[in-house]
């Protein structure tokens, strides 16, 4: 990734806060002799730390492809994210881009053991099921739970290196930014909400 000191982020507020929001990450590894593995899996914030370790779990399979645990891996995830079309900005020249936001932890994973492993599961649970009127657990079917757990392999990764990127059209005037708002807010094409708002905490930094 291009790193750009105008769209850097990798502070521990934006970090934190990116991936308590977007913890469907991609797990990407440079496998000696068979080149770049690449998987899709949920990562959450480590409760047990307050800075930005995560953990995280996936299929023993997939985790054998990376030889997880033997390597350096990147953790990449991804805020919100979209077109921006010339047309939002109401001035010119300008030609199209692409808003977004994203960070990617660089580490070497720690393969945590199965007790550790299930507390990752209740964990990850107990995340995405925090915002819902009434929280589905683990607890409910723990024993079918913990016949199928050890097929996971689950991990925690204290990242050793950064790479954050708020990419919300800085470097453009204050006017042109509100003009892609708006349009962010109610283009019936491209309409992103979400990167919107990313636009606004932006512009109040």
């Amino acid at each position: 990734m291009l790193e750009q000191k105008l769209y850097e982020r990798s502070d521990i507020d934006f970090t934190r806060s990116l991936i308590h929001g977007h913890g469907w990450a991609k797990l990407i590894t440079a496998v000696p002799g068979s080149g770049p593995v690449v998987s899709h899996l949920p990562v959450i914030l480590d409760p047990r730390h307050a800075d930005t370790t995560v953990l995280g779990h996936l299929a023993r399979q997939d985790a054998e492809l990376h030889e997880l645990g033997r390597h350096k891996c990147i953790l990449v995830f991804e805020g919100p994210h979209g077109y921006i079309s010339p047309s939002f900005y109401n001035h010119g020249p300008y030609v199209p881009t692409w808003n977004f936001v994203t960070a990617h932890l660089h580490g070497t994973p720690e393969l945590l053991d199965a007790d550790q492993a299930f507390e990752t599961l209740r964990a990850t649970v107990d995340h995405f099921e925090s915002q819902r009127p009434e929280p589905w657990s683990l607890d409910t079917v723990e024993h079918y739970a913990q016949r199928i757990a050890p097929g996971v392999t689950a991990f925690r990764l204290s990242p050793t290196r950064i790479a954050g990127k708020a990419k919300l059209s800085q470097e453009k005037p204050y006017e042109v930014v509100e003009s892609v708002i708006r349009a962010l807010d109610h283009d019936h094409v491209h309409g992103n909400p979400a990167l919107a708002d990313a636009m606004r905490t932006a512009l109040r930094k």
